[in-house]
């Protein structure tokens, strides 16, 4: 099953996403799988052709600022949670998805979980891999000092942040060709560098975290957690803290994966999924 490469128009904003369509789709919406900081949709490159062998149309976009996607000025986008999930809500207008199954991950995968919650008409079920989800997480300093006053703007225009920051989130090194095209946005054009910046600057965590975290509590449709044990920044404890407020959710922890569970063992990752995604006794 091949992916294919695809851009869309979006009000002024063009976006890039991935998408792995099934030779026999089952009866159910697509699967949304959104991306964290400093990921790309490439991220999801195994995942989304597994999930459409399996009978699922599997959507992977680059965030606005992030990957292929555009990169505004700051002055045209806001790069705030808020903006995001305006964001990700007019893009999946465009691709006219009412409803899906949404997969997030990671810092910014966030708003992609505010969407969710903002709007659960939209996602009939939620998936959220090493994400904060609880007041208690804290943004890692290895992407805080993207952010900082004057540092952060000559760290962000550095393409080896990508080595640094994807590898420091697990155990394994990156392939040197997949770093490859994590870096090309950052060696085309100071625009990724810029966006980076303003987004890290942004994030708004604490905010953020307390309405996922009290929104996660009520949550009433199927919820699962994947979970890598070896996130150096987003504790399991995190994860099974959401679970034991909501019965409604479910935790899957994985052993030998790190912050980024798509890039560390996509093969785990799958298998945690495809069972959610076919269940229909919920």
């Amino acid at each position: 099953m091949s992916t294919a490469e695809h851009s869309i128009a979006v009000g002024s904003l063009t976006w890039f996403y991935r998408e792995a369509v099934p030779a026999q789709p089952l009866d159910r919406p697509p699967v949304v799988l959104l991306h964290g900081l400093v990921s790309q949709s490439y991220g999801w490159r195994n995942i989304l052709p597994a999930l459409a062998n399996q009978g699922f149309r599997a959507i992977a976009p680059d965030w606005i600022g992030g990957g292929r996607s555009d990169k505004p000025d700051r002055r045209d986008f806001a790069y705030t949670p808020d903006a995001f999930v305006e964001a990700i809500a007019a893009w999946l207008d465009a691709l006219e998805i009412p409803t899906c199954t949404l997969v997030a991950q990671g810092f910014l995968g966030s708003a992609g979980i505010q969407f969710a919650l903002r709007h659960r008409d939209r996602v009939q079920r939620l998936a959220i891999l090493n994400a904060p989800i609880a007041t208690a997480a804290q943004l890692p300093w290895r992407i805080r000092q993207l952010g900082l006053p004057l540092a952060g703007d000559m760290f962000t225009q550095d393409p080896l942040l990508v080595d640094r920051t994807l590898e420091g989130g697990g155990r394994y090194e990156v392939a040197d060709e997949d770093l490859d095209v994590y870096r090309r946005p950052f060696l085309k054009s100071s625009d990724a560098g810029r966006s980076l910046l303003a987004t890290v600057r942004n994030l708004q965590l604490p905010k953020v975290t307390a309405e996922i975290e009290a929104g996660l509590a009520e949550w009433s449709q199927p919820g699962l957690l994947i979970w890598g044990r070896q996130d150096p920044w987003l504790p399991l404890a995190i994860a099974e803290a959401a679970v034991q407020r909501n019965s409604n959710l479910e935790l899957v922890s994985l052993d030998e994966v790190g912050h980024y569970p798509q890039e560390d063992w996509h093969e785990k990752v799958t298998e945690a999924l495809l069972p959610f995604l076919r269940r229909q006794d919920f």
